[in-house]
């Protein structure tokens, strides 16, 4: 019989982007009809494997080597879908780590990062699809490796993962996609629309799935989830949180309102800097 974790370690470290997907939607169907078991205190040895799985294409550069995503431009659009794939394969990618690389977390949290992983792994779809009607594939155009260095940083940590990963990086899309959203809505793309709209829904479940295992483990260990997050970003060297933050996307995945007030604070300091 299958297990839950070992099968997510070695979806992760497939290099190809549509097995990788398909292999997902299978273990999805499968744990769901009870076809496969899960072993919540076991360590996976993945010493002789190059995590994450991915293609040779895209090239990883550095954030500021990346091309401007101009919408005025078919291959301008383009640019933009294809970091928008970018992101839902790392997310589906860090998904998977998540599954498998922290042992003895309750078995509602590995359930809850498999929705992830499958609903990441649909986006990709998605949004691979939608770039390929502009004549392009996902691995044409460079892109960065920012959440998955953070997903590295955090390796030794699940707590830190929590509060970095899904909280930090992944809820700064819930500022950003009405954006992009909203840009589509003027130039009349209406599936580039319902893709974003899709994205935009389950992202915030997605967060909502960090916030609460973030807070389940500042619970069992009776720290403060404010301070606690303010150490952690420090250690690991989040980024440093800047807005516009989509506040009723927020408070809907589950920051609290002492949270938000101080994301509020954030803003307002910004714009008296400017």
């Amino acid at each position: 019989m299958l297990e839950l974790r070992k099968a997510a370690l070695a979806i992760l470290a497939d290099t190809n982007p549509q097995a990788k997907v398909n292999q997902l939607f299978s273990l999805f169907e499968d744990y769901f009809s009870e076809h496969i078991a899960i072993n919540l205190s076991g360590n996976f040895d993945s010493q002789n494997l190059h995590l994450p799985g991915r293609p040779n294409k895209p090239d990883l550069v550095a954030p500021k080597f990346v091309p401007k995503r101009k919408m005025n431009t078919v291959e301008g659009r383009a640019i933009l879908w294809h970091s928008l794939a970018h992101i839902e394969f790392n997310a589906m990618n860090l998904a998977l780590d998540a599954i498998w690389r922290f042992p003895n977390m309750p078995m509602a949290y590995y359930e809850d990062w498999l929705r992830v992983a499958k609903e990441e792994s649909h986006h990709f779809s998605l949004i691979n699809a939608h770039l390929q009607s502009f004549g392009f594939s996902y691995g044409d155009f460079p892109a960065h490796n920012s959440l998955w260095e953070m997903v590295e940083r955090t390796s030794d940590s699940v707590i830190a993962r929590m509060a970095l990963v899904p909280r930090t990086m992944e809820a700064r899309g819930l500022d950003a996609v009405p954006e992009i959203r909203d840009r589509f809505k003027q130039i009349q793309d209406e599936r580039a629309v319902e893709i974003l709209e899709i994205i935009l829904h389950d992202e915030i479940g997605h967060v909502l799935v960090g916030n609460r295992w973030f807070n389940f483990l500042c619970a069992n260990e009776n720290l403060s989830p404010i301070t606690t997050y303010q150490e952690l970003a420090k250690k690991y060297c989040a980024p440093t949180l800047r807005g516009p933050f989509n506040f009723e996307a927020r408070e809907q995945a589950g920051f609290t309102s002492e949270e938000l007030e101080l994301l509020e604070s954030l803003s307002e300091k910004r714009m008296q800097a400017v």
